[in-house]
């Protein structure tokens, strides 16, 4: 089977999505799953990486800047490919849940980044971020939204990992594509258990 992303663009785009950006999300669940043992907790955590030496400039050449490059040119894929174009029924649908749980979690993302991040910008480090995540979780529709947004990037990044083991030519055999289909499954599972189980601790 050849491997499909042939120009530097496309590769970057598969290699970003795991790397830094999947395992970023993987990271960014798991110290959110301070939560579970209680405010001062879930606050220490973030405190700590936030005092992380360069932290900021690490933020953004690590997490900003790989993340945008994904997103953004993730849309101009969808307009400019369509789904029609790749090989196979499964791989037309793969795509097309690809676009779907992808355009969700771009709007999920600004959303995110606008009520968590850049909220009291000047001053983010004395902020009360329990106490905030709290305040946006008593909303039924941020809750109903913050569901959708992490089940679409564990979604997103689990379709994304078999789709990039496909298009690299990394599962030729019909036993490869089952076990990195159950990777795929396995890690969907892993990352939305982790990140519900942490939403539900904001519940007042």
């Amino acid at each position: 089977m050849e491997a499909r992303p042939r120009s530097l663009p496309r590769r970057l785009h598969a290699i970003s999505g795991l790397v830094p950006v999947g395992a970023f999300l993987a990271f960014h669940l798991w110290s959110n799953a301070a939560a579970l043992r209680g405010a001062d907790a879930y606050d220490r955590t973030a405190r700590r990486l936030q005092e992380m030496p360069l932290a900021l400039v690490l933020e953004v050449l690590l997490i900003f800047v790989p993340l945008a490059f994904h997103g953004i040119y993730g849309l101009f894929l969808m307009a400019a490919e369509p789904p029609e174009g790749r090989a196979g029924e499964g791989r037309r649908r793969l795509a097309l849940f690809q676009r779907a749980t992808g355009i969700l979690l771009f709007a999920f993302i600004l959303f995110h980044l606008w009520t968590t991040r850049l909220v009291q910008i000047h001053d983010h480090e004395t902020l009360d971020l329990f106490r905030l995540m709290q305040a946006l979780s008593a909303s039924p529709w941020i809750r109903t939204f913050s569901v959708a947004g992490l089940l679409a990037a564990a979604a997103h990044l689990s379709a994304g990992l078999w789709s990039f083991a496909d298009d690299w030519g990394l599962v030729r055999s019909l036993p490869a594509r089952i076990a990195a289909g159950a990777v795929a499954v396995a890690l969907f599972a892993a990352l939305s258990a982790i990140g519900l189980r942490s939403l539900a601790a904001f519940r007042l």
